[in-house]
């Protein structure tokens, strides 16, 4: 037969707990603090992706460019953009057109961002940096510009 320890009320089995607990605590405030940045990286990451999109959709259709309240491209990209914090810094938001292969014309936004982490652990970076490119094709400027498939 095996000897068993002897417990008054259970105190041992609490102790136990608050040893398990104390070993554990640091641990699982990392992942914690990892989860927390992790959905921020993933928040940043899609509000940059809207920003591209927003900025490759005003200036791929030139109805849109001739209505819109916003005077260029980069007031475009940064009107999605109000939540990030730093702010986007419009250095960080170019454009490029071109003609792709099916000789069809296109406009290509590119956003970057560099994202820094609430805390600084060891392995887990302290800046992210985030880039987007969104590419559009571009609507013809008259009715008859229509190119067949």
């Amino acid at each position: 037969m095996h000897a068993r320890p002897r417990r008054s009320n259970g105190v041992l089995r609490k102790g136990a707990a608050a040893v398990e607990l104390a070993i554990l605590l640091p641990f699982l405030a990392f992942l914690f603090v990892v989860a927390v940045d992790f959905g921020r990286v993933f928040y940043y990451s899609l509000t940059i992706e809207n920003c591209a999109r927003n900025g490759a959709m005003w200036a791929s259709d030139p109805l849109t460019v001739s209505k819109s309240a916003y005077a260029n491209i980069k007031e475009a990209v940064e009107a999605d953009a109000g939540s990030l914090q730093p702010a986007l810094d419009s250095a960080n938001i170019s454009s490029t057109t071109g003609t792709d292969a099916s000789n069809n014309a296109y406009v290509s936004v590119t956003v970057s961002y560099t994202f820094q982490t609430i805390t600084t652990f060891p392995g887990v970076p302290n800046n992210v940096s985030i880039t987007r490119t969104v590419q559009m094709r571009t609507l013809p400027r008259s009715p008859g510009n229509f190119s067949s498939p």
